[in-house]
């Protein structure tokens, strides 16, 4: 039996898996509205930023939710993995400097080290693009 051999195919299959998690994570943060962005925005107070914890929050759930679409097309890839990167590792940091058990934020660190390892692997060749005519 002939071995699959199609990184690009594996690399879609890769970024639609974990676009939509991040997709399904951040659409009930978007629309939980302003005390849920104030709740979620919090988390940035541990890194010395204690101002406008709802723009944060709403920051941070749209970096999700559009960050895993733009994942899953793979439109503007790099710019789309900082943006989850940044919410991902607020996320750790956060339950990291509560002292939680690893368990508590080895699910937000995994997905950081996923983003960084997209950095570097790329979108792959099937990705939609924009097309501008000129």
């Amino acid at each position: 039996m002939k071995a699959l051999n199609n990184k690009d195919l594996g690399i879609l299959i890769f970024r639609i898996g974990i676009g939509i998690t991040f997709i399904l994570h951040g659409y009930p943060k978007i629309t939980g509205g302003v005390e849920t962005w104030t709740r979620v925005g919090g988390a940035i107070s541990y890194l010395g930023i204690d101002f406008y914890p709802a723009f944060w929050g709403f920051m941070a759930a749209i970096s999700e939710f559009g960050g895993g679409i733009l994942l899953a097309t793979g439109m503007f890839f790099r710019t789309a993995i900082m943006f989850l990167f940044t919410t991902m590792f607020v996320a750790t940091f956060m339950k990291y400097s509560k002292d939680l058990p690893f368990k508590e934020y080895a699910h937000s660190l995994e997905l950081a080290i996923v983003l960084i390892a997209f950095l570097f692997i790329g979108a792959g060749k099937y990705k939609l693009q924009l097309k501008v005519k000129r």
